[in-house]
């Protein structure tokens, strides 16, 4: 175990390790020798990866970094849609399938490049004569319906950016973005359908946009085909003003540093910050990844990641990156119970899906409900499977490769944020032996640190702090309007290094591949010894009983701060669920990490207070640890699910005298 007073101590071990068959290695589209050529001229590396786009002027120079501001491909014009659609219409491939759409309630559309570029076009041809050009700001509050994916493309073809805001956030916080951004334009629907009925999008979109003096329009998609309240002059239907218009548009080429979009995420000052993303360096490393990550064929592969529109990820591998490659994407609406707990199975089925993107808390679920599911289903076109969101803990990572991969897909842990643009840190499928639960290594033309207080980097078997400490192509631009926060937020901590530092923890094991930790924030302090909460929730669900964890760190008189586990118990476990139970499990602990990682107090619970994006939000769970009055609950997908902790607590809890 790690010295007291560690960084952050090194605390689980994993041996266990799966390399690529022969077969998959001898057809993957990056190899070992890909990292050497990286590591020998990074920016030759990242020009060769600029070349797979259409570019309209070739750039003069591959880098300009002025510590914290960087300028990929400078002197180079592109135009974002025309590399997304148009080229591939070009190169004669207009009757490929763009995106399998399928709709909550069971409607589909197939959406080929040929008719994605005309449907683009009408978009843009619409926005322009709503009065929407170059440089401003449209926001976009949408189902997950193909208009989401057109009105996004629309604004990149004529260099508008565009703000998509999650379509479960309030009207309180679709405002803030609105007025943060200047918004000319909004872009909604009707309603949207949840669990299987129409749920209210307009009247939300219409509280938002009261005292919005910037907002000139709101363009309606009709989806649900709901009543909704209606302002002349201002609201027009999606069906009325795109449809009359002409398919044809010229994209004009923009600066490979105009911005792209703006995309906003949570501060820890409660103010969201606006993440500004440029076009060239962008495109260049979302594509990049789609294709080495995934290993994409382009023709062959169906793609499919199961993010909203709203979050990075559906921006960078829903959009940009699987689009720039040419990709065939699945695009699926609902929620993954309706009508039925194998929908995600029946469409993967139903498309003869290769390549499935999800994030670990919904992996958790899909194990909560049972392997029986996906067995009823044939997943045998699947060649990679994909993580993404927060680190994934090992026996979920066993459960996916055996019960969905069928022991033969190699599976990419992906770490990446809002802020970086695309993935930094992951296996490359055809080359790395992975482990479960570890992201491995950066990538090619990546390169990170883990470092300690003192920004020493730590060697083998240690951990401490993730920093990234070269400039990467699809890095954040800024801060929409606020560059000393952009400074402080993320270059403030080690200044003196030039190192970019966002918040996670993380270790190196003895074979030096990187775990990641979650959130140094979420990092708790037991007798002098910095556990990371990871660590301890993944020995939980270790356990065959627990389906779900999430730890806390409660203050205590003795140790600084006391371990507080909350647990979701499989099926029968959880009738059962005793005291004996209980101590079952705070001794599993202590033999998987040792002594000083036993919980003090484990409280079993029906269900974790989670985000709309899947993340658990630890601090309404420190609250109830630490007996305080639970805080803000408005970004939880259930709100209810703190009432339920909070009575349930009072029966469940046994604690170590």
């Amino acid at each position: 175990m790690a010295e007291s007073g560690a960084t952050l101590s090194n605390l689980s071990t994993e041996s266990r390790s799966f390399p690529p068959s022969e077969e998959f290695a001898g057809q993957a589209n990056a190899t070992a020798e890909w990292y050497d050529r990286a590591d020998a001229d990074r920016e030759a590396f990242w020009a060769e990866q600029a070349d797979r786009l259409s570019w309209a002027t070739k750039w003069d120079t591959v880098l300009d970094w002025q510590p914290p501001f960087a300028k990929w491909f400078v002197g180079g014009t592109l135009n974002v849609a025309y590399n997304c659609v148009d080229r591939h219409v070009e190169a004669g491939n207009g009757d490929r399938v763009a995106f399998h759409w399928e709709g909550e309630p069971g409607d589909t559309r197939t959406i080929t490049y040929s008719d994605l570029k005309d449907e683009v076009s009408r978009a843009a041809n619409a926005l322009t004569e709503l009065g929407v050009g170059k440089g401003d700001r449209v926001a976009i509050q949408l189902p997950m319906i193909p208009e989401a994916v057109i009105s996004m493309l629309a604004c990149a073809r004529l260099g508008a950016m565009h703000s998509v805001v999650f379509g479960g956030f309030s009207p309180g916080a679709l405002k803030a973005r609105i007025e943060d951004a200047e918004c000319k334009l909004l872009i909604t629907s009707d309603g949207q359908f949840r669990r299987g009925k129409p749920a209210a999008m307009k009247e939300n979109t219409d509280e938002a946009v009261k005292e919005t003096p910037s907002i000139e329009h709101v363009l309606v998609v009709k989806r649900t085909e709901t009543e909704v309240p209606w302002t002349e002059g201002r609201d027009v239907w999606w069906h009325d003003v795109v449809g009359k218009q002409s398919a044809e548009h010229t994209p004009e080429a923009f600066d490979a540093e105009h911005p792209l979009f703006i995309l906003y995420t949570s501060g820890t000052t409660g103010k969201p910050k606006g993440i500004l993303h440029t076009s060239g360096g962008y495109l260049t490393q979302t594509a990049y990844t789609h294709n080495v990550v995934f290993d994409h064929k382009p023709g062959e592969s169906v793609y499919w990641c199961t993010a909203d529109i709203g979050w990075v990820t559906g921006h960078s591998y829903i959009v940009y990156g699987p689009l720039a490659n040419g990709a065939t994407s699945v695009m699926y609406e609902g929620t993954p119970n309706t009508p039925h707990e194998g929908r995600h199975w029946e469409i993967i089925q139903k498309y003869g899906v290769t390549i499935y993107y999800t994030a670990p808390t919904l992996i958790r679920t899909f194990m909560k409900w049972g392997k029986e599911i996906p067995e009823r289903y044939d997943l045998s076109s699947l060649k990679v499977l994909g993580s993404v969101g927060e680190p994934i803990n090992p026996e979920a990572w066993m459960w996916y490769r055996e019960n969905i991969g069928h022991n033969n897909c190699p599976i990419v842990d992906t770490w990446w944020q809002t802020e970086t643009g695309a993935i930094m840190i992951a296996p490359l499928p055809g080359v790395t032996a992975s482990k479960p639960g570890s992201a491995m290594r950066t990538i090619p033309g990546i390169s990170a640190e883990i470092v300690t207080e003192e920004a020493t980097p730590v060697g083998p078997g240690g951990g401490g702090y993730l920093v990234l400490d070269k400039p990467w192509p699809s890095m954040l631009r800024g801060i929409w309007g606020d560059e000393e926060r952009y400074r402080e937020t993320y270059w403030s901590r080690f200044a003196d290094q030039g190192y970019y530092f966002a918040g996670d923890g993380a270790k190196y094991d003895d074979d030096g591949a990187i775990w990641l930790l979650g959130r140094v924030d979420d990092v708790m302090n037991v007798s002098g010894h910095r556990i990371s909460t990871t660590e301890v929730e993944s020995a939980l669900v270790s356990h065959p009983t627990v389906a779900e964890a999430a730890v806390v760190g409660a203050a205590d008189e003795t140790t600084g701060q006391g371990i507080v586990a909350f647990v979701i118990l499989r099926g029968s476990a959880a009738k059962d669920g005793g005291e004996a139970a209980i101590t079952a499990l705070r001794d599993h602990v202590s033999k998987e990490i040792g002594p000083i990682a036993k919980p003090k107090k484990i409280l079993v619970v029906e269900e974790l207070p989670k985000t709309r994006s899947g993340k658990i939000m630890r601090r309404l769970l420190k609250d109830i640890a630490e007996n305080r009055e639970v805080g803000d609950v408005s970004t939880l997908a259930d709100s209810t699910v703190m009432d339920l902790i909070s009575s349930g607590v009072r029966d469940s809890s046994k604690s170590e005298d």
